[in-house]
Order: C-alpha cells, then structure tokens, then sequence
C-alpha cells in the first residue's frame, strides 16, 4: 500500500506539451493542466456526448414544449390564442410553418400545433443538412 508508482510523462492532447500526470488523476488525466487545455477538452467531449444522445435533446424539447403550451389535451378547452402569442407562457420563437397560428390552434389546438411545428422543424434541418451535403459533393467535384 506504501508503494508509491511513478506515472510516465505523455502529451497534453490538446497543446501536444508533455507533462506528468496528477499522481490521484493517474492514467485519466488527459491534458496538461493549462486552463485553456481543460477547457478545450470539457468543450471536444460535451460536443461528443451531444451528438451521441441527439435523441435526448429532441425528447426534452418536444416535452417542454408541450408542457409550456397547457395543460389541456382536447383542443376546446385549450388556453386562447391570444395568450399565447402575447404572454410568457409559450416563448416565441420562429414558426416553420407560414399561415396563421391562430386559427390552426382554434381547429386542431396548441399541443397538436406544438408537435407538428417539432416535426416540421425535424424535415427542414433532414432536408437542409441532405442540401448541404450536397452542395459540398459538388464543390469537391469542381476542383
């Protein structure tokens, strides 16, 4: 137990410097130490967590949403389009979908309107992101 175990130097995945690593850190220690280093590595694997649990996100979203538009699930006792557009219950942002909001809630109701505006949402960034995708196949193509 009283065997201390020397750690061999390797380099900061980040800046390439070589450094010791904390003799508690051990064989996790993965950058230098430096401030920016840390920060650079928290920053590489959040972004690596996010685009594995992209189903989470969705999940979390599409529920605030919904909760945020009411409690109610039968669109005649839905809240009144008016509150919804003017107040702080429901944060405006941006609709996809380009005719009157209010009318659409009066027919179908807000928790209906909230989830094809998510689904809507989904095949524009799908479609976009085939455009693009595109679009670097042919630039790449032209050189």
């Amino acid at each position: 137990m009283g065997q201390k175990r020397r750690l061999r130097k390797r380099p900061c995945r980040i800046c390439g410097k070589w450094f010791v690593p904390h003799p508690r850190l051990g064989e996790r220690q993965k950058t230098c130490g430096a401030r920016e280093c840390q920060q650079r590595w928290h920053a590489r694997k959040c972004a690596a967590w996010n685009r594995k649990n992209r189903s989470y996100f969705k999940e979390i979203y599409l529920s605030r949403r919904l909760e945020s538009s009411g409690d109610s699930s039968c669109p005649t006792s839905s809240p009144s389009p008016a509150s919804l557009t003017r107040g702080s219950s429901r944060s405006r942002r941006a609709s996809p979908l380009h005719f009157p909001q209010e009318v659409v809630q009066e027919v179908i109701g807000v928790k209906q309107l909230v989830i094809i505006e998510y689904i809507v949402r989904l095949l524009m960034r799908s479609v976009q992101e085939a455009i693009n995708s595109q679009r670097i196949d042919i630039h790449q193509g032209l050189r």
